[in-house]
């Protein structure tokens, strides 16, 4: 899976992307979330949450952990897995006079935009014929200048490899140039920039059962999808009322006995250009039960539509 792109066969080279099944990481770089007591809980968290943690930081940080780990692999090993979109959420730390940029999902990480940018690139560098699609969103504490301070990041850490959103996206195209990177940003400052994609559309159940998140999508399909990239994700979202009535369990828990229900509906879906055509599957954990085999493995229905 380190470099299926390459390996694909070349009838599907002259694919667009969007025609393909591309595994995904719903958030990506929640590996590295900050365990540290004195990190804030994020300020996207209910304001009760925030409360509770502050006053009652030993009893509610351990739920937090276990329920906003959704990735347990460095983005590296992730690449290496197969995953080629990662779901990256930015933030500002409130009260930080710097101006670094991390990810954030319940807390802050550990690790900076900018470190996981350039891993990205080390590894891209290594897999020459490998494309990813990095898409940026859930903007929290992002000033104008900072956002422009991203760009010259992504710019700096990418150069030529940044594919700009004029550019056929085939994999013989993308080669052929050298581009192995598509940005997507979820903020209007992307139409004024030609290597910022605009936001990817994320189909997202907003279900913690299996079955109500196919019944989801299956409600979807009929209705035709769009037209560019898109991602269909395949994570379940806990509520609060799920956390409490399971209080020993964790989001890995719940992914892990959800995933054969889950696979095996994927292995019914087809990517291309039809209604009811998937393109990028994101889920959490994905190691777990062939995620990524099992939505590459959909790339060999096109071509039996094509032979």
């Amino acid at each position: 899976m380190e470099s299926w792109m390459s390996h694909l066969p070349c009838a599907l080279w002259d694919t667009p992307l969007y025609h393909l099944a591309i595994p995904g990481s719903h958030n990506a770089i929640t590996y590295c979330l900050d365990m540290n007591d004195r990190s804030p809980v994020d300020l996207t968290q209910p304001d009760m949450l925030q409360k509770l943690d502050k006053y009652m930081k030993p009893l509610i940080r351990p739920f937090v952990y276990k329920w906003a780990v959704t990735q347990e692999y460095t983005i590296k090993q992730q690449l290496d897995c197969g995953v080629r979109y990662c779901d990256l959420r930015i933030a500002h730390r409130p009260n930080d006079s710097s101006s670094d940029l991390y990810f954030y999902h319940g807390v802050y990480t550990t690790l900076t935009v900018e470190t996981v940018l350039l891993e990205i690139r080390e590894w891209l560098d290594a897999h020459p014929k490998e494309v990813v699609i990095l898409s940026f969103s859930h903007f929290l504490g992002l000033s104008p200048e900072l956002h422009m301070l991203l760009l010259t990041t992504i710019r700096n850490v990418f150069t030529s490899k940044l594919c700009p959103k004029t550019e056929a996206l085939t994999l013989r195209n993308l080669w052929a140039i050298g581009y192995q990177v598509i940005v997507s940003y979820e903020h209007n400052i992307a139409s004024c920039h030609s290597e910022l994609w605009p936001h990817v559309p994320y189909w997202w159940a907003n279900k913690c059962k299996a079955e109500a998140l196919i019944e989801e999508f299956e409600n979807r399909k009929p209705h035709g999808r769009p037209g560019g990239l898109f991602v269909t994700g395949i994570n379940l979202t806990e509520d609060l009322k799920y956390i409490c009535t399971h209080p020993t369990e964790s989001l890995k828990d719940l992914v892990t006995s959800t995933y054969p229900t889950l696979l095996s509906w994927v292995k019914e879906q087809t990517p291309g250009s039809r209604v009811g055509s998937l393109n990028i599957i994101a889920g959490d954990f994905i190691t777990e039960s062939h995620f990524v085999p099992t939505v590459v493995t959909l790339n060999e229905k096109l071509l039996k539509w094509s032979s």
